[in-house]
């Protein structure tokens, strides 16, 4: 068995005395782990960071097996070590792929997102709102996308406020009434009107996670998101 694909490294970790278990994100066959024989070499092993751009082969005897890969680098997205912020959200997009994806399904509308906010991390002032946008791609992956486009009481797509912790649905204020403390609040963010103020993006992520923990606790077994995210929601709130 042997293919080759191009893809995000996401973990890293020692096996033996100089191979390393890696897993990497890939357009073709989605998350996928296998051994690197020299892994934890001085040669090898300054390449193997998390979110670094790879160029893989994958080989075993059986597709079943966890394989070998060998790997050449095309991008290091060393440039994000320097910005805690940026740091941050790297870790929390290597955690939430590892955790919310299962093991060697494509994703490849995801993948290609994933790969766009990993980039935007470096050169986009921007990419917390794009990082909430990739969390509503990746809801929408697992089977839960959030519909925002009318209210669900009224049918109106003017003034739409709350969502529906139960749903996912739009619902507005008049449509609303009496239930508006029940509900999660509605930022214009998500409704891709505007830029995010910090509030916002807040906002924003608190109707992402808790629908996020609910998919992930019924698909995957997962009862909490990954810490790598909630480091990154407490940077964005200061």
């Amino acid at each position: 068995m042997e293919w080759r694909d191009q893809g995000a490294l996401l973990s890293v970790r020692p096996h033996g005395e100089s191979a390393a278990i890696i897993e990497v994100f890939t357009a073709a066959h989605g998350r996928h782990a296998g051994v690197v024989r020299g892994g934890a070499s001085r040669r090898i092993a300054p390449l193997l960071q998390p979110g670094a751009q790879l160029d893989v082969v994958w080989r075993a005897r059986l597709e079943g097996h966890i394989g070998a890969f060998t790997v050449e680098p095309v991008r290091s997205r060393a440039g994000v070590l320097g910005d805690r912020l940026a740091l941050a959200g790297l870790n929390a997009i290597c955690a939430m792929v590892r955790v919310a994806l299962p093991e060697r399904a494509p994703h490849d509308l995801l993948y290609a997102a994933t790969i766009a906010v990993l980039d935007a991390l470096e050169t986009a002032p921007d990419w917390p709102a794009r990082y909430l946008r990739w969390e509503l791609l990746l809801l929408e992956e697992l089977g839960f996308g959030l519909d925002l486009g009318r209210c669900a009481v009224t049918g109106s797509r003017d003034d739409l406020a709350y969502v529906s912790p139960k749903t996912g649905r739009a619902v507005s204020r008049d449509g609303a009434g009496e239930w508006a403390a029940r509900l999660l609040p509605l930022p214009d963010c998500l409704l891709g009107q505007g830029p995010a103020s910090g509030a916002d993006l807040a906002a924003g992520l608190a109707v992402t996670g808790h629908f996020l923990t609910r998919e992930m606790a019924s698909l995957r077994h997962v009862q909490h998101l990954p810490e790598a995210r909630a480091r990154l929601l407490e940077l964005l709130a200061r």
